[in-house]
């Protein structure tokens, strides 16, 4: 029996939660750099050192999991103790691997958004958040090839453009209302493609390929997996999960006020909404969090985002100092508990029919118009990021950062932690803090 058929049987009743909490708690700790490492290591505990998942099974979980908003790497986490106890592992699993980080953010939220912090903590606080711009910029870059892939050649490539472009355009202008292109750029694709399948030439009807094969899933594609598994999932739903959640509240939005459930809108939008990896939740959250609601200012912002790259698990936890600015640590465990509640939901109510999903023309259509789009958020959002810096020392921080992750190719935690340490050297030798 291979490792793939075992966790759907004997081994979902080996595995006790006491271990699922021991493990994933600790990568929920050692998890520093975001999803690359959460992957490695999952797939080393899952994969190869416990045997528990097949690695073609692990593979199609990333594949499965980069399809849905939200933070993937949290859901990868999610999907694979899920794979072994079910809902039980899911939520235990789930929570070991984000309560780590949660509780060392706000911790930290409490050092540097308190009323009256240490100059050195105001040092650090500043030396890091100059570097993010430039890691917003790194960000948008690392998805650039994997997206360009994913659309195709000839007027597809000018579509992917345009997507960019215009998703750079409204992470600069639009602020909150950024969500709203995203969504549209993900339907004018399908539109887009679906024309170009009845216009298609006939000889490729007569070669028998339909519309879907025409669209096969890119998921596999970015894996170097061309060659997607049959769905595993006969009879189920005609779709699978979609983020309607947003759609269902949209008068949270309308209430106003940096009460409970603005907050809540603001988490919502990130945890449902954030296609494209952790970075994109930045222009999603900044207007509502700086702009709109004033929870924060444009330098505790950076403060934010700092802290979101610094400290282990997802990026979206960046969310609980927004939430802890609003309303102290109440707001931040409001905030966290709402982003992450879809990526919880996604899985428990369609990890069974993931294959379905992969396999969907319009899903895949949808998210090669968006995936651009996000890219272009990401990169758009370094402007604003960069302006809202306020001593001239911080763009020479940015300058070595942009250095370092752009030109060098390091990695980003070692920038913001020298950042740090550089706005620490500025605080102890009397320079001027925002």
């Amino acid at each position: 029996m291979v490792a793939g058929d075992a966790v759907t049987g004997d081994a979902v009743e080996r595995v006790p939660l006491t271990v699922i909490a021991r493990e994933w708690g600790r990568i929920g700790v050692l998890g520093f750099g975001g999803p690359p490492a959460h992957i490695l290591l999952l797939r080393r505990l899952c994969v190869e050192r416990r045997g528990w998942i097949a690695a073609s099974e692990f593979e199609d979980g990333i594949a499965a999991t980069n399809l849905l908003p939200g933070p993937a790497s949290t859901q990868l986490a999610i999907l694979t103790a899920w794979r072994l106890r079910g809902t039980a592992g899911a939520l235990v699993g789930g929570a070991a691997f984000i309560l780590p980080g949660l509780a060392l953010i706000l911790l930290l939220s409490g050092l540097f958004l308190a009323g009256d912090p240490p100059r050195w903590a105001l040092g650090a606080a500043a030396g890091a958040g100059g570097a993010v711009a430039a890691v917003a910029v790194q960000a948008a870059a690392t998805l650039v090839p994997a997206s360009l892939a994913r659309s195709g050649p000839g007027p597809a490539r000018v579509r992917w453009t345009a997507h960019l472009l215009l998703g750079a355009a409204a992470a600069i202008l639009t602020g909150p209302w950024l969500v709203l292109v995203l969504l549209a750029t993900g339907a004018a694709e399908i539109a887009f493609r679906r024309r170009g399948h009845r216009r298609g030439p006939r000889r490729e009807r007569e070669r028998g390929r339909t519309g879907a094969e025409e669209t096969s899933p890119t998921g596999d594609a970015a894996l170097g997996r061309p060659d997607a598994d049959p769905p595993r999932a006969p009879g189920t739903p005609r779709r699978s999960p979609r983020p309607a959640p947003p759609l269902l509240v949209p008068g949270l939005a309308a209430t106003g006020g940096p009460g409970a459930l603005a907050l809540a809108w603001v988490a919502l939008k990130v945890g449902a909404l954030s296609y494209g990896g952790g970075f994109v939740i930045i222009p999603l959250m900044q207007q509502d969090a700086v702009g709109r609601y004033h929870w924060m200012t444009d330098g505790q912002f950076l403060n934010a985002v700092a802290l979101g790259q610094l400290t282990p698990g997802p990026v979206v936890q960046t969310v609980s100092v927004v939430g802890y600015a609003a309303a102290g640590v109440p707001g931040g465990l409001l905030a966290a508990a709402v982003a992450f509640a879809p990526s919880f939901l996604f899985v428990l109510f369609g990890a069974a029919h993931f294959d379905r999903l992969r396999a969907d023309t319009a899903v895949q259509d949808f998210l090669t118009g968006a995936g651009p789009a996000v890219i272009g958020a990401i990169a758009g959002s370094a402007l604003p990021l960069a302006l809202a810096l306020g001593r001239p020392w911080q763009y020479a921080v940015l300058a070595l950062a942009a250095l370092w992750l752009l030109v060098l190719r390091r990695g980003v935690v070692p920038c913001l932690l020298g950042a740090a340490g550089l706005g620490v050297l500025a605080a102890v030798t009397g320079v001027a803090l925002p």
